[in-house]
């Protein structure tokens, strides 16, 4: 029986093409007209709280946190998280969830935000942004827009564009 070892590492400038590669997989081209991408636009993730599943040397998985205002309140973009099909349903991006969420925890930040499936994402601590008035730069599925407070009621009164942390003017 062949066995495969995983690690899981920072994300590292080499690990750029592969991401892209496996995000261009996952999402296709369709992924440049979301919302969440329109704010990664305006600036880099943060690689610090950026993490890689490894097979060997080769990149199979990855998520990124991206640093970003809601109105004047500081907080997390979750995403891409994505896995490469042939190793997806093995726990992999939930280890890389756990890994970026703690990292993002021990680093002080409070509150994190994505577009993704609540049944997916709910373990992690995620749940529907409801009844706030955050606007997002395009259409999102309210359904599909969560939060996972790291800090307790820490998305209380939050209310503006979200919008990348470098991006300058509300």
């Amino acid at each position: 029986m062949l066995t495969h070892v995983l690690t899981y590492a920072p994300e590292e400038p080499v690990h750029d093409d592969a991401i892209e590669d496996i995000n261009k997989e996952a999402f296709g081209p369709g992924r440049f007209t979301r919302a969440a991408y329109r704010i990664r636009e305006g600036g880099p993730h943060d690689p610090k709280l950026s993490f890689v599943a490894l097979n060997g040397e080769h990149v199979i998985a990855s998520v990124r946190l991206t640093p970003i205002l809601i109105g004047f309140t500081p907080a997390m973009l979750l995403g891409p998280l994505a896995v490469r099909p042939a190793w997806k349903n093995q726990g992999i991006g939930a280890a890389l969830m756990r890994t970026s969420m703690e990292a993002a925890r021990l680093a002080g930040h409070s509150l994190v935000i994505l577009v993704g499936d609540e049944p997916y994402y709910a373990p992690f601590g995620f749940r529907q942004i409801s009844g706030h008035q955050i606007e997002m730069p395009a259409p999102v599925d309210p359904a599909r827009f969560l939060a996972c407070e790291l800090t307790p009621r820490s998305l209380q009164n939050v209310q503006g564009k979200v919008r990348h942390a470098d991006s300058g003017g509300i």
